[in-house]
């Protein structure tokens, strides 16, 4: 699946207090995202529909792709408060998995996935996914902005 909108959660706190980010990604490379919402309606769907009788790999993207840099600027103006992206190394992505106890096949796990999303490995699919309907901006106003909020 590509990027969970919903993994900028676990950064709220960062973004509140010192109004940054981090990804392992580079700043100005689109990102295909998807908001986990739009997963659970799409399998709903598939399973409620009884033609559907199957088991098979259903791609979900959301509508735009979108850079981290972009991304802070939308967050800046969703929450009204100044957010940069700060891009972490590989080496600091390994070291903060390690640090919280993440196994080495873990870690290399995690490596080897940032490194294919850098590469483009959705960038083919995108275009025979199945469309989520939520956009960045409207998941940020939906979701980020209320956590924000109630933090």
């Amino acid at each position: 699946m590509p990027f969970y909108m919903e993994n900028l959660l676990a950064q709220l706190g960062a973004i509140l207090e010192r109004g940054t980010f981090s990804l392992a990604y580079a700043p100005d490379r689109p990102l295909a995202t998807v908001a986990t919402r739009d997963i659970a309606a799409t399998a709903a769907t598939l399973l409620a529909h009884r033609s559907w009788a199957g088991q098979e790999r259903v791609p979900v993207f959301g509508p735009d792709r979108i850079s981290p840099n972009t991304m802070a600027a939308v967050m800046s103006e969703v929450l009204s408060e100044t957010v940069v992206f700060r891009q972490l190394s590989i080496a600091d992505v390994e070291s903060a998995l390690t640090q919280r106890g993440a196994s080495k096949g873990v870690v290399q796990d995690m490596i080897e996935a940032i490194v294919a999303v850098s590469d483009g490995i959705y960038d083919a699919e995108q275009a025979r996914a199945v469309p989520g309907p939520t956009d960045f901006r409207t998941w940020c106003r939906e979701i980020l902005r209320p956590a924000a909020q109630s933090d």
